[in-house]
């Protein structure tokens, strides 16, 4: 089974690329979507989660208090790393028991949507794409999302370049323009690539 990871900054458009792929058939793990599960009501990352930070982390529901949470750990270097580390480990135990379902089933490919590329990221995928974006058309985007200036300005920051996110992937995929101009670029990887393995979508 091939293991195509998409990764890219915040605003690249990395999401986009895998809808259009999630279009054509192919099955997309996204891990902010598995993030917000496995720390949702009575998720699997919770246990662990309130015996390290305590019961007032968790709401009535099962699931994250967000705010108090926030409160704690990003006043707190150590607390928001061991905060990730759990719920890294949870989300990477699911995509795990997907990929090894997947591959039961005789899935040809899975797409790996991953903003942060870790190592075990990296381990799992056989090739890895990279969206990336003109800073302005990001700060653009994230505003037309309703972020503010400023907040936009400092999460694309504090993430890495493109360059560094170029480094870890195999193609990039430049984002700067408009939605055709993209939907041309992915479909030329999927010919070379996925065509070229047999995965025909």
């Amino acid at each position: 089974m091939f293991v195509l990871g998409i990764t890219g900054g915040i605003g690249s458009g990395k999401s986009t690329v895998s809808s259009i792929l999630q279009e054509r058939g192919l099955l997309i793990l996204d891990a902010d979507e598995i993030s917000r599960s496995v720390t949702g009501p009575n998720g699997r990352a919770m246990p662990e989660i309130a015996e390290v930070f305590g019961k007032k982390v968790v709401s009535a529901n099962g699931a994250l208090n967000r705010r108090v949470m926030s409160d704690i750990a990003f006043t707190d270097k150590k607390k928001l790393d061991d905060l990730s580390t759990i719920i890294h480990k949870h989300v990477f135990e699911h995509i795990d028991e997907t990929l090894a379902k997947e591959k039961e089933k005789g899935t040809k490919c899975v797409v790996l949507d991953v903003p942060i590329p870790v190592n075990k990221f990296r381990e799992l995928c056989n090739q890895i794409w990279v969206v990336t974006c003109d800073t302005d058309v990001r700060l653009a985007r994230l505003q037309k999302r309703g972020m503010d200036k400023s907040e936009a300005e400092r999460r694309i920051a504090v993430q890495m370049t493109d360059d560094e996110y170029c480094e870890l992937g195999n193609y990039s995929i430049d984002n700067s323009w408009d939605l055709e101009d993209l939907k041309e670029k992915v479909e030329v990887l999927i010919r070379e690539q996925l065509y070229e393995r047999g995965i025909r979508i």
